[in-house]
């Protein structure tokens, strides 16, 4: 194989051998993937069917439960099929669109995670600003600029990734296509204008986390101030899903990509890898309703 057109399909990565596993594997996805699909679905009906939810923080989780409803379905209906009829491939077209979407997706949510705690900052710090900055216009446009700056993010990289030369094979160490992977059978030099893609998308990343911290710093010393203890739980009770949610998307992508080597093995990268691109999808909807007591009033009167 010289180079990338004549590859016609990857292969990816299985999660068991022997039938018994694959099967039992595929019921474990399901399961998963139903759950994510009722609670990030719920989570959307409650936010756009009840009026009481028409505010700056409802609108934003509602647009980070459908980009966690799309990029669950970017990876696992994959798996599941490919545990479902012992397979392990996917076409060259199908992996450049699950990169795209996965990329995409995974990016938006990062945005827009770092949207909320601006949004968290200003209903603590400035709550008679609260109006002002976080009007309906001006939530529209952060939700735009959190989607379209993801797009171009994944167009850019799903183009360059897919333009060098592939020589090494096929076989992608990873039960989804990610951008790694793909790095790991060019062949070419050319490899480096992705690299510094990354480089440029990991000093991204790391802007907005420290945007996230110094805004959870400001919120604390501001509850801190706050003389009743009814207003410090009130408060703290508003941003602890938004943390929790943060703290599970970052840990889990920080150790699946910054583990030392010595203790990197296929098994250990896939159950990692499932743990980022799967797990958040799944309990975000959970972890954003066990303390919203608003919301889950919302979501009672809809059962």
């Amino acid at each position: 194989m010289s180079n990338g057109s004549s590859i016609t399909q990857f292969l990816l990565l299985a999660f068991a051998d022997t039938r018994e596993l694959q099967l039992l594997t595929f019921w474990l996805f399901l399961g998963i993937y139903l759950a994510a699909l009722l609670g990030n679905g719920l989570i959307i009906t409650a936010i756009a069917c009840d009026h009481r939810l028409h505010t700056p923080m409802y609108f934003f989780l509602l647009n980070l439960s459908v980009l966690d409803l799309g990029s669950i379905s970017t990876t696992l209906p994959k798996a599941m099929a490919n545990s479902l009829w012992d397979n392990r491939a996917i076409s060259y077209p199908g992996c450049a669109a699950q990169l795209f979407m996965l990329v995409f997706l995974v990016v938006a949510e990062y945005f827009l995670l770092t949207v909320m705690a601006y949004d968290r900052y200003v209903a603590i710090c400035k709550p008679l600003h609260y109006g002002t900055l976080l009007g309906s216009r001006a939530c529209v446009h952060m939700a735009a600029a959190a989607w379209g700056s993801a797009f171009l993010n994944a167009v850019l990289h799903t183009a360059n990734t897919f333009s060098l030369p592939l020589c090494r094979g096929n076989a992608l160490d990873q039960f989804f296509c990610e951008i790694p992977q793909i790095l790991k059978l060019s062949c070419s030099d050319s490899y480096l204008r992705e690299v510094g893609l990354l480089v440029v998308g990991v000093c991204l990343v790391l802007g907005c986390f420290v945007f996230i911290v110094v805004s959870y710093v400001q919120i604390l010393r501001a509850v801190l101030r706050i003389p009743s203890e009814q207003g410090r739980h009130k408060a703290f009770s508003t941003c602890l899903p938004h943390l929790a949610v943060v703290s599970l998307f970052v840990s889990t992508a920080m150790f699946a990509y910054l583990k030392p080597p010595s203790i990197s093995s296929p098994s250990l990268d896939l159950v990692v890898s499932f743990l980022y691109s799967v797990v958040p999808p799944a309990v975000n909807p959970l972890i954003y309703s066990m303390r919203n007591q608003e919301l889950k009033d919302v979501l009672w009167k809809l059962a």
